[in-house]
């Protein structure tokens, strides 16, 4: 139980094997460390080329979080210790961090995420691109970067992209978190079953008569998570997303960031829900929320691959300049939940936001430029 990932593999029925992998680090919220991320990224390469293993499923140890994020503690130390550009912790954090984020959108065989509980940051790039993607009415989303002066990466700019009424938009610059019933609205999560269904989904995993056609192994998932989701009744919370979906596209669609901001900061919302998202950016760092809005002008049209070379410039650059260790140390070190941004929106000027894009590699040098 040591192990920071735990790897299982169910016989089924009929002689095939469904395989697990368990995110295993209870206390800090299964948060993603490097090393976890190579082991899962390993193993997940190994069952995708065994042909005895029909599906995956991954999921987090205990009750309270499938995946809080990646390890941002952790890595604002190795920044200080190490201020070098681009900084090596930071490069291999996270472009295999990423690179497991890609295989899992284009992995070959049925992949379940159990995203039970906290579901946030780099939780949601696991869980963003897998085949079936199950939550519970317990769970919480929230991709909550510009509290920390960072920005919604693990393909955030390429699927925050794909939700409506410029909610990806409002999700990038609010951290505002989302519950099981939005996160079907906002098409992350595919089917919401009850909290204590995992063993269920198990035993219908292992009594499913799998055959040889693996093209039609991912609509007999999809078949058996319908089966257990009725079970579930009418259990889903109300949707803060369906009650507000035309305010977020109206607030959002103001045609800069500024006009955006104002309408944020001086409206009086009604909505607890929309309150507390303007809370979250009047206090959230200025430079991530400048960056964020540039981000989603320029990946309208970027594929996948693109959009995570993009993100790995963009992250190296914000571990390089100040406002992502303030912010990390605001909120988890010191925990004073007082940061000091190096600017403020009104001094953030198009130069300060475009070199946040500039690449420190040449393209055929760029760590990601396997993707395709």
């Amino acid at each position: 139980m040591d192990d920071v990932v735990l790897f299982d593999e169910l016989t089924t029925g009929d002689g095939h094997r469904i395989a697990i992998a368990t995110l295993n680090a209870e206390k800090s919220l299964n948060a993603l460390t490097l090393d976890m991320i190579r082991l899962l990224d390993a193993r997940l390469t190994i069952w995708e080329r065994d042909a005895g293993i029909v599906a995956v499923v991954l999921r987090g140890t205990g009750e309270r979080a499938f995946c809080a994020g990646g390890d941002v503690r952790s890595l604002r130390g190795k920044l200080i210790d190490e201020p070098h550009y681009p900084n090596p912790h930071a490069v291999a954090f996270f472009t295999e961090e990423y690179t497991l984020d890609y295989r899992i959108h284009r992995y070959q065989k049925p992949l379940i995420v159990w995203g039970g509980g906290i579901v946030m940051g780099g939780g949601l790039g696991l869980m963003a691109g897998a085949s079936h993607r199950v939550v519970t009415p317990a769970t919480r989303i929230a991709m909550p970067e510009i509290t920390i002066g960072l920005y919604p990466d693990v393909g955030g700019s390429w699927f925050l992209q794909r939700m409506p009424a410029h909610l990806g938009l409002f999700l990038a610059l609010t951290g505002a978190p989302l519950n099981a019933h939005d996160a079907l609205i906002a098409n992350l999560a595919d089917h919401v079953l009850a909290a204590d269904a995992y063993p269920a989904l198990l035993e219908a995993l292992q009594a499913a008569n799998w055959g040889d056609d693996g093209h039609a192994r991912p609509a007999l998932v999809g078949a058996l998570l319908n089966q257990l989701e009725g079970q579930l009744g009418d259990a889903l919370p109300a949707s803060n997303v369906e009650r507000n979906l035309l305010a977020v596209h109206r607030l959002m669609n103001k045609g800069d960031l500024a006009a955006v901001s104002a309408a944020l900061t001086e409206t009086a919302f009604e909505d607890p829900w929309l309150a507390d998202a303007a809370k979250n950016f009047l206090h959230g760092c200025p430079t991530s929320a400048a960056v964020s809005w540039e981000i989603l002008n320029r990946s309208k049209h970027m594929s996948l691959a693109e959009a995570l070379r993009m993100e790995l410039v963009l992250s190296v650059n914000f571990c390089a300049r100040s406002d992502f260790p303030e912010g990390v140390r605001a909120l988890l070190v010191d925990k004073d939940r007082k940061p000091h941004w190096s600017r403020q929106l009104a001094d953030i000027d198009q130069a300060w936001v475009d070199g946040h894009f500039e690449s420190p590699w040449r393209e055929a040098d760029h760590p990601l430029a396997g993707l395709k």
